[in-house]
């Protein structure tokens, strides 16, 4: 049988695993911007790039935080990827000095359109695939195409049964 459910194939992130992951992405990124190896601002994708840009821009000391609004899913569904929220124009310009942060780059369209109005930006997720990950300069962990990844505000915690038997 090759029906596969999406748990089966799952990477489950927990709140604890994404910190020490973005934490990981920030260190990763400490001292690689243009001005004099600091950066001007993050801007987060949104919704999934916020929680690892707010903890990138914390560990960077970077004060300067803005979001750009991507969407690209409908639920588990992609479609054409398209801006509904953009950041400051006057602070973003070329993207010269802009961090700009995601959870994932899946297929790369997303971070392909924001990189086409942004070309100088620098592009980092804590999670990259394949298929997307040469539209990103720096993540932190690859996994496969198929991979479903289960991010914690994604998830609530509820009971399972056990797997065999009824105790």
């Amino acid at each position: 049988m090759n029906d596969i459910l999406p748990h089966e194939k799952g990477f489950h992130v927990s709140w604890d695993q994404l910190h020490r992951d973005a934490r990981a992405l920030a260190w990763r990124l400490d001292g690689r911007g243009p001005d004099d190896g600091g950066w001007r601002a993050v801007v987060a994708i949104t919704r999934g790039g916020m929680a690892p840009a707010m903890i990138v821009a914390r560990e960077l000391d970077i004060r300067t935080v803005d979001t750009i609004s991507v969407k690209s899913y409908d639920h588990q569904d992609q479609s054409e990827a398209r801006v509904i929220k953009a950041p400051d124009a006057d602070v973003m310009g070329d993207g010269t000095g802009i961090l700009v942060v995601d959870d994932l780059v899946d297929t790369g369209k997303t971070l392909e359109l924001v990189r086409s109005l942004y070309p100088k930006a620098h592009f980092a997720t804590v999670y990259a695939k394949p298929q997307g990950n040469t539209q990103v300069d720096t993540f932190i962990t690859e996994v496969s195409q198929d991979t479903w990844i289960f991010f914690p505000w994604d998830m609530a915690l509820q009971y399972a049964p056990p797997y065999r038997g009824k105790d």
